[in-house]
């Protein structure tokens, strides 16, 4: 017998397929298709980069770098920015509201 009277199936067979099975095996292979990425928090990015992913433009990103505004590291003599850098960023940039502050209510009135 050959392999491929293995593989072959006789006519008029039908096919049956174990949904579960084939949901772990799509998993299993996404999983080994992730482990051969780097991860997240080892990639370095440029200023252009940084700036889509914070919603700015290069400049403001390559201005604040320059100012020593927002964390950064240097590779060779490129500045770049992990994703630790642009997290604290999003964090850093968030205000809380006065609780002093007059009600929208109040203003409109």
């Amino acid at each position: 017998m050959t392999t491929n009277e293995l593989a072959s199936r006789p006519s008029g067979a039908s096919v049956v397929i174990d949904l579960t099975l084939l949901e772990r095996l799509v998993n299993a292979v996404e999983k080994v298709g992730s482990l051969n990425q780097p991860a997240d928090d080892l990639r370095a990015y440029t200023p252009a980069e940084a700036a889509g992913l914070l919603g700015k433009t290069e400049n403001w990103v390559t201005e604040a770098i320059q100012a020593r505004r927002i964390p950064f590291t240097y590779v060779g003599r490129s500045p770049r920015l992990t994703a630790a850098h642009i997290r604290w960023v999003l964090e850093n940039g968030e205000v809380q509201p006065n609780q002093f502050s007059r009600k929208r209510a109040a203003i409109a009135a």
